[in-house]
């Protein structure tokens, strides 16, 4: 088990972005200073709900939007290069690019 003291040093970045921009943002983060990395395909919508009329298909596509989580956990001194490198490979100034939210996290355990 780990102490307090060693998870307050990490950090969990939960990030949402648009699937095209996800080849980029990988190559962006091959040489980051991450110890984990997870990816799940999502959908959502934030803002930009009012123009989800825009897209045809059934109720459930007029309702989500497609997305990318992805979970990186990082050493907490290394977090603002970790955003730095994810705001340049995700951010084109149009609605809908995602979000980024920073959690305090306990450092990833693995099981072997």
């Amino acid at each position: 088990m780990q102490n307090a003291e060693e998870d307050s040093k990490w950090k969990l970045i939960l990030a949402v972005v648009r699937p095209h921009l996800v080849e980029a943002l990988l190559d962006s983060l091959k040489l980051a200073p991450i110890e984990s990395l997870l990816i799940k395909e999502v959908k959502g919508f934030g803002r930009q709900k009012n123009m989800l009329d825009r897209y045809s298909g059934s109720d459930f596509e007029l309702a989500f939007l497609p997305k990318v989580e992805l979970s990186i956990w990082v050493d907490a001194l290394r977090l603002e290069e970790v955003l730095e490198l994810l705001e340049a490979a995700c951010k084109t100034g149009r609605m809908g690019d995602g979000k980024i939210m920073v959690i305090p996290g306990a450092a990833p355990l693995g099981l072997l």
